[in-house]
């Protein structure tokens, strides 16, 4: 076998040198003792051949999304190209860790062409920023990072046969005035990165011998604009970093320090369970954080922060040190020029369908942050609906009927299964005839169907923007992939309400698995499926095993522990590096 693979190294390597190592005849004793031919020939024309009949799948960006779907894709059966401006990925919850040193930044980061090296085939990264979309012309214009491309160009164009949408969004200031230029982000490591030397920064001046009390006091006003997982995560943090490790170092400053969160609805953390809310109020009481809830943001300007009171109406002006923008998400420019052009100019967000196709575009897919499921309704549809399960086409629908077409309903629309969740039935049938037919009615025209399903639709939520959301989308997308060519023929799909035959696939389906809220002093809280509240030192514990597990390699599962336990020894590094 040694032998075998020198003579195949060595055919490969001087393939191009030679016509006479384009085929490479191998005498060799076979076990039995006799002769056998064993000949390798040029594999670059079948390569090449290969690659034309394979499609081109060009994906861009490398989040949760992005990540999700290069990992699991079968990258054999397809020309695989990626294209963002970073070249790694970053394991986004613990970003607000890195910010005060409890996790350092490099620990959180992989490189993308690390995760793609152990794929199947050939994966082309190119570290650029995707300009332009061209559906018509199935061209992505980029450009290089760089100052100046390996050609002499900084711009390029990549063709694609598949597009993979998956670039994120950026942070909504909401135009307030003054953000752009004087708040800090969290979104980017290098936003991280900036926040912790701005904190040094902070004590540091104020620790200067010729500032006042009143000096020292707006130096040290840390402000966090923002009562989201971000924002309460980062607060969370902050507290922690200045009560356990910079107190030790400043101790002249320690009654100096405020920290103050801003939001401008009634509670923080509102997408999670009233449970949560009010136990992360209580504890950052408790802590000493300034709570200012029902207050907006007017402008920011580099002394203070000009907000109103909600319900008043009467104008604060807050004096700071750093401020922390964290108050969601909005459209990247390209993706609203993207939107323009294919007709959903009236959007907030890109829309696709359950399938997450991009409406009204052809091979052109969208996941994670920068594009929304636009569930069909339940409504639009009830007439094909009715007609469908009217096989004997009576005008009527018995309970037989319904269960006829039951499965194919609740899995095209989902709203339908949890409205019956809602309403404590567990069958359409159920929900339409009563249990056991209770209600009377041995059939149904088409109004009184109508009149049963009219709430439905309003049941349905949005998916939230979350990593979860995203990774599981990549994740799905990337099995449909796998099997496109299999399904073609055999489609696994619920039937098509508007039209014959089954979908290919089944839609995509989130399965929530839970959510944290990190508050600092080693607890935390997490609301988990079944309606499960967790609060407390052992909800932290559970936090710290999910994410560890979580992380994308062995690697970087390794630095975080190393980090979390360089800090319960050592502390957090107080360097402005």
């Amino acid at each position: 076998m040694r032998i075998l693979s020198f003579f195949e190294r060595s055919a490969r390597n001087y393939r191009h040198s030679s016509p006479y190592s384009r085929l490479l005849v191998l005498v060799a004793a076979s076990a039995g003792g006799g002769i056998g031919l064993i000949a390798y020939s040029d594999a670059k024309s079948d390569e090449s051949l290969v690659d034309t009949k394979r499609k081109k799948v060009v994906v861009l960006g490398t989040g949760w999304a992005g990540t999700s779907f290069l990992k699991n894709l079968d990258s054999a059966k397809y020309d695989v190209q990626v294209v963002s401006p970073r070249n790694y990925f970053m394991f986004t919850p613990l970003l607000p860790s890195v910010t005060c040193g409890t996790v350092e930044a490099r620990s959180i980061v992989e490189p993308i062409r690390r995760i793609v090296k152990k794929k199947q085939g050939e994966v082309k990264f190119w570290e650029a920023e995707c300009l332009k979309i061209d559906p018509k012309n199935k061209k992505v214009h980029c450009r290089s990072n760089h100052d100046v491309h390996l050609d002499g160009k900084n711009e390029f164009s990549v063709d694609y046969d598949y597009l993979i949408i998956a670039i994120g969004a950026r942070v909504n200031t909401f135009n307030t005035p003054g953000v752009t230029e004087h708040c800090h982000f969290l979104k980017e490591v290098d936003d991280a990165q900036r926040i912790r030397r701005s904190v040094m920064d902070c004590f540091e001046r104020a620790s200067l011998p010729d500032l006042t009390d009143d000096e020292r006091k707006k130096k040290l006003n840390f402000v966090i604009v923002g009562g989201g997982p971000t924002g309460v995560e980062f607060a969370a943090q902050l507290h922690d970093f200045v009560n356990q490790d910079l107190v030790k170092l400043y101790p002249s400053l320690q009654e100096l320090v405020t920290i103050s969160l801003i939001e401008a609805g009634d509670h923080i953390l509102s997408m999670f369970d009233k449970r949560i809310s009010s136990f992360a109020e209580e504890k950052f009481h408790r802590d000493g954080i300034d709570l200012k809830t029902g207050f907006m943001v007017n402008s920011v300007s580099d002394k203070d922060i000009t907000m109103k009171e909600r319900q008043s109406g009467v104008v604060h002006s807050l004096p700071y040190g750093m401020v922390v923008w964290s108050t969601g998400i909005a459209t990247r420019s390209i993706i609203l020029d993207f939107m323009k052009e294919i007709g959903q100019a009236n959007r907030r967000v890109l829309a696709t369908d359950e399938w997450l196709r991009v409406e009204g575009c052809e091979n052109v897919y969208a996941l994670g942050d920068c594009a929304m499921i636009q569930q069909r309704k339940v409504m639009e549809d009830i007439t094909a609906i009715f007609n469908i399960a009217d096989k004997d086409k009576s005008g009527t629908l018995t309970a037989d009927e319904v269960k006829d077409v039951v499965t194919g309903i609740t899995e095209r629309y989902p709203q339908m299964e949890i409205y019956m969740k809602q309403k404590q039935v567990t069958d359409l049938v159920d929900l339409l005839y009563g249990p056991n037919g209770k209600n009377g009615k041995k059939e149904l025209n088409i109004e009184e169907f109508k009149a049963a399903l009219a709430e439905v639709d309003s049941k349905w939520k949005l998916l939230p923007a979350t990593a979860q959301v995203a990774a599981q989308q990549g994740t799905y997308l990337a099995k449909c992939f796998n099997k496109m060519e299999e399904r073609e023929q055999n489609p696994e799909g619920p039937p098509r309400i508007r039209g014959t035959g089954f979908h290919r696939f089944h839609p995509f389906r989130y399965r929530h698995l839970g959510q944290f809220a990190p508050l600092g002093g080693e607890q935390a809280a997490a609301e988990l499926p079944g309606d499960w509240i967790l609060t407390g030192r052992n909800t932290q514990w559970l936090w710290y095993s999910v994410y560890a597990s979580k992380q994308v390699s062995w690697r970087n599962r390794m630095l975080v522990v190393s980090d979390w336990m360089r800090r319960f020894i050592f502390g957090r590094d107080s360097s402005r590096i």
